[in-house]
């Protein structure tokens, strides 16, 4: 009885995590982030800056073949906050790939598809059968921009390109290193592919599939 509910909790989190990660912003959640310092107006249309010449330039996170989907998504369902989103989906990557290091099946359960998940865990037997172990780092995601969003009746597909630094270890049974250095970070270029469908009981974005850039 009592491990039943140790899982109820835990699926709880999880799914608590998720939200927070990858919701949408309808101005009702309470997240403890400082995106909820930010104005639920249509996040496509930038007010103007008052002092333009004392601010950096914002990165860009809408690449220009992307905008029409994101304008589609967002009038679907106006309280979508595409710089909420973008922060969500780096913290879902740190999560996903994370999770996938160590072994996680129930995390990477919440939080992919049933394709996904399927093959995330055959890679997981397949290493856990040599007997390996990844000892990986995220150590930065240098950039995260939409590069392409679509909209086919309420079911929403967002695609992600994430560059980042990852340092790569393998350890075999013993724990010795026999691959990848835990000295250099390897630049890696990433496309995922996150889905919902709005204005659905479930607020939360899945990932759908991942390919390199």
């Amino acid at each position: 009885m009592f491990y039943a509910i140790l899982l109820m909790m835990v699926a709880a989190f999880l799914a608590l995590r998720l939200y927070t990660v990858l919701g949408k912003r309808t101005g009702q959640e309470h997240l403890s982030s400082a995106a909820d310092k930010r104005p639920t107006a249509n996040p496509l249309a930038r007010p103007a800056d008052p002092t333009p010449e004392a601010r950096e330039p914002a990165p860009k996170v809408i690449d220009s073949s992307a905008e029409g989907g994101m304008r589609g998504i967002v009038a679907a369902e106006p309280g979508f906050d595409v710089s909420q989103f973008i922060e969500g989906a780096q913290g879902a990557y740190r999560m996903v790939l994370e999770a996938f290091w160590r072994g996680d099946r129930d995390a990477l359960r919440e939080l992919t598809t049933d394709d996904v998940f399927a093959s995330f865990d055959a890679a997981i037997v397949a290493r856990e059968e040599e007997g390996h172990m990844l000892d990986n780092r995220l150590i930065s995601v240098e950039r995260a921009v939409v590069v392409d969003a679509a909209l086919a009746g309420r079911d929403a597909r967002i695609l992600v390109r994430f560059d980042a630094d990852i340092a790569a270890v393998t350890r075999d049974r013993e724990g010795q290193v026999i691959a990848g250095s835990t000295d250099d970070a390897v630049e890696t270029h990433d496309i995922w592919t996150f889905v919902r469908t709005l204005k659905s009981g479930d607020p939360n974005w899945k990932l759908a599939d991942t390919d390199e850039a």
